[in-house]
């Protein structure tokens, strides 16, 4: 398995998602998982792909804040730093050996150009930035035409135009990511006061923010407060009234944040695929408020399991609505409903990966 993020240790919020994949993986009895990864605390029975080299160099493209952060703020740097990205890669995929390569993020697919092993191929909707650049998509249906392949979307959202690109030469397959024990065992207790707590948690972009700022302003203050985390990765002026607590972790978030919360706020304007973010808040029988785009209404049935606004109007009839105590339980424990029976735990989602990993290597029909 490859990936270019991955948390370096409990705290750390960067590739969580990785080392949740990796450590139910892990737990199979019929998968052995080498990883090539940034350095951090592998999981039980998970050897590691990086050479001492390798992992240096991964470390300190972490610290500049990943591919994708350097493709937006420093691009000039960005452009050595993709020629060895895909050297070392392409040299961790010869020199490991394997029957399956899982590759995350179509990027990290380019260095298999030139052999023939299986690969899934983990599609984030991040990714379709890089399909808008000029070749690319020849440059992945050369790479695909070599092997069986099959690539997977996290959200079945992203199918049709991946069919419509790749499907003569890899089999598209939706594999939703999985949800940890812990968020589903979250408990929220009746507010203590009329205070409404509103969360708030998202890399600091511009696009990521969306509409926030600007729809927020005049709706949120003293009784209703805003709390954002995240790391800052581009230079974003907070409004006053905004409450910045700086990047979290998941430990932070199930013991304080979640259980006193009245609900979960993105506006993203991203190209997000299905947040990890959303899935434990909703795990966790938390609400979410979304933006209307695809990816959040592949996940929110508007006023079943959350709300979704496309002006500030329908944000701010959002907030009231899932404001009402009853409202606001009943909708969270539909979306808890929604994620076990539509998602799943995080072994659920290694039983799907294996599955796919056995079916290419099946012979052909």
């Amino acid at each position: 398995m490859s990936s270019t993020s991955y948390p370096q240790h409990l705290q750390d919020w960067r590739g969580r998602f990785i080392a949740n994949l990796a450590a139910a993986l892990a737990r199979r009895d019929d998968v052995t998982l080498a990883l090539w990864a940034p350095p951090g605390d592998l999981p039980a029975c998970v050897a590691d792909a990086a050479t001492p080299a390798d992992a240096l160099w991964l470390a300190r493209l972490s610290a500049q804040g990943g591919m994708a952060h350097l493709l937006r703020t420093r691009r000039a740097l960005a452009a050595g730093s993709i020629l060895s990205l895909l050297t070392r890669l392409g040299r961790a995929y010869r020199r490991q050996r394997a029957d399956v390569v899982h590759v995350n993020w179509l990027q990290n697919a380019l260095p298999l150009w030139g052999t023939r092993t299986p690969a899934l191929i983990t599609v984030l909707g991040t990714d379709f930035a890089l399909l808008r650049l000029p070749g690319m998509k020849a440059l992945l249906r050369s790479v695909l035409r070599q092997r069986r392949a099959i690539l997977a979307p996290n959200a079945a959202w992203m199918q049709p135009a991946l069919e419509q690109a790749f499907g003569d030469v890899a089999e598209i397959r939706p594999i939703a990511f999985g949800v940890d024990q812990p968020w589903f065992d979250v408990v929220r207790p009746a507010p203590a006061d009329n205070t409404r707590h509103w969360l708030a948690i998202t890399r600091l972009t511009k696009n990521k923010i969306g509409d926030l700022f600007g729809w927020g302003e005049g709706l949120f203050g003293q009784q209703r407060q805003l709390h954002l985390f995240g790391p800052m990765q581009e230079q974003v002026d907070l409004p006053p009234w905004v409450q910045y607590h700086g990047p979290t972790h998941p430990a932070e978030l199930l013991q304080t944040w979640f259980p006193q919360a009245c609900g979960l706020i993105t506006l993203s304007r991203h190209d997000e695929g299905r947040p990890q973010v959303m899935l434990e808040a909703m795990a966790a029988g938390l609400p979410v408020l979304a933006s209307d785009l695809p990816a959040h209404r592949d996940m929110v049935q508007h006023r079943q399991t959350g709300w979704l606004a496309a002006t500030r109007d329908e944000l701010s009839q959002g907030l009231a609505w899932m404001e009402d105590p009853a409202q606001n339980q009943q909708t969270g424990q539909a979306a808890r409903r929604w994620i076990k029976d539509s998602i799943g735990s995080w072994d659920d989602c290694a039983g799907r990966y294996a599955a796919a990993y056995q079916n290419l290597l099946e012979p052909k029909a």
